[in-house]
């Protein structure tokens, strides 16, 4: 457990010189820190991210020198893996390293904590339940934050959150697995697949990463679960209350939708709701999800209700970005593991094959087999992008016309030339992003800006 009063004495390292870095650093410092900022690429100062970074921060970028030996503690970005030479270098000298989630809410006292983590699906809720307590709170003096593994790192809002507020954070398993100890009064794990494979070695690490969302909460913390993962985590390992969510209606089953309407059983009462006007049922999940940790939270059933009727998604998630000529351009760049294809698929196909698919990036370990149903009833045409295409095309060799565009702008002018009325050009990747472009926020604004210039 990060304990301020234990380093106060003491120079804190920060690893990694993106969002997270940026500003752990500027919230170390405005504790009274010390820091030391080491970033392994080398970097113009006062350029990018680092424009924003306190000027007090020492910084050094192209590598990590002996300076970081002198730290009494580190915070790592989540992307560096713990089997790197300067992670394994500062653990043999038993210099404690810290997730930038972990520092930031040791600053924070008195906030309502909900933690979302899950392989698919977190922005979604972490955005939902957000509206959710701003629809609770309008008229209250106290505010609510969406925050974490979205875009917004908890140490960006870390001085500005007051007793009482209401924190939605997702977290993921990157930073899970740097935790060495977090408590939210209610946390979640949306769903379990295989994501990740590569950073964290196996899937039973991955599992074990998310396994901490709940692993330090008590019997006055609630936990919601995917029905259908109820294996994957011993009841023993669990101190918190239990919440379960699935589409399908179980007597052991706190929120479930029937007659297209989510019924939530909590406390020895049913509420009833109408489900926000989203595609597909991946996403009447999410929103049991957000309605139970909302419950669990003591939010009023008509916050929710508001909530639901007023949501309109998130961007980069089963966007729907242009109608031209009768196509339909789907933008979901969010969508990085095979999963969330799946979801986009079930969601959007039709009777016919009228799907133009654009699918590619940094692979990340698994295997894309698991879309062969999906592609040959559904797919009109793949379209591959980035350093996957290739295995991509192995494995759906003879399942679909495919294409190797190799780049977005390619990729949508193809798809646009051969579409016809009724189709719909979907990107929806699979993969990671970091091949071609800075992060799925980029990749898809690429993708709509690309589709908005068409004629």
């Amino acid at each position: 457990m990060f304990k301020p009063t234990k380093f106060t004495n003491g120079k804190a390292l920060v690893i990694g010189a993106g969002k997270s870095g940026i500003y752990c650093a500027n919230l170390l410092v405005s504790k009274g820190f010390d820091v030391l900022l080491t970033e392994q690429k080398k970097l113009k100062l006062n350029s990018g991210l680092l424009k924003k970074l306190n000027k007090k921060v020492e910084t050094e970028t192209g590598g990590h020198s002996i300076k970081i030996l002198l730290c009494a503690f580190a915070v790592k970005s989540p992307g560096i893996p713990n089997s790197s030479a300067v992670i394994k270098n500062l653990k043999k000298n038993n210099i404690p390293v810290f997730s930038e989630t972990e520092i930031a809410l040791a600053f924070i006292k008195g906030a309502k904590v909900f933690a979302i983590t899950g392989t698919n699906g977190k922005t979604t809720t972490v955005t939902l339940l957000n509206e959710i307590f701003k629809e609770e709170f309008k008229k209250s003096k106290h505010k609510t934050w969406a925050c974490g593994n979205l875009g917004k790192p908890v140490s960006l809002i870390a001085n500005k959150v007051k007793p009482g507020d209401f924190l939605a954070m997702e977290i993921s398993s990157y930073q899970l697995e740097d935790s060495s100890y977090i408590k939210p009064a209610v946390s979640c794990v949306l769903n379990i697949t295989p994501d990740h494979i590569k950073h964290h070695g196996s899937l039973n690490k991955y599992i074990l990463a998310k396994r901490r969302a709940f692993k330090f909460q008590d019997k006055k913390d609630f936990c919601v679960f995917n029905y259908a993962d109820k294996s994957k985590f011993s009841k023993n390992e669990i101190k918190s209350k239990k919440l379960f969510f699935s589409i399908i209606k179980n007597p052991a089953i706190n929120a479930y939708l029937e007659n297209n309407t989510i019924h939530l059983n909590f406390k020895n009462k049913t509420i009833k709701l109408r489900p926000p006007k989203l595609h597909g049922l991946h996403n009447i999940e999410n929103s049991m999800t957000a309605a139970l940790m909302a419950i669990a939270g003591g939010i009023k059933k008509q916050s929710i209700q508001n909530a639901f009727d007023n949501f309109k998604g998130v961007k980069h998630r089963i966007q729907t970005v242009r109608n031209l000529k009768g196509i339909k351009f789907i933008n979901d760049s969010k969508a990085t593991n095979i999963n969330s294809v799946i979801a986009a698929l079930k969601a959007l196909a039709g009777s016919d094959k009228n799907i133009f698919l654009i699918i590619g990036g940094k692979d990340k370990g698994s295997s894309y087999k698991p879309l062969a149903p999906l592609i040959k009833k559904h797919i009109k045409c793949v379209l591959t992008i980035g350093e996957a295409a290739k295995k991509i095309e192995n494995e759906f060799k003879n399942l679909a016309p495919i294409i190797s565009a190799k780049t977005m702008a390619n990729a949508v002018k193809t798809a646009f030339k051969e579409a016809r009325k009724n189709d719909i050009v979907l990107l929806s990747p699979a993969c990671a992003s970091f091949d071609q472009f800075e992060n799925f926020e980029a990749r898809g604004e690429t993708f709509i800006k690309i589709v908005k210039k068409l004629k």
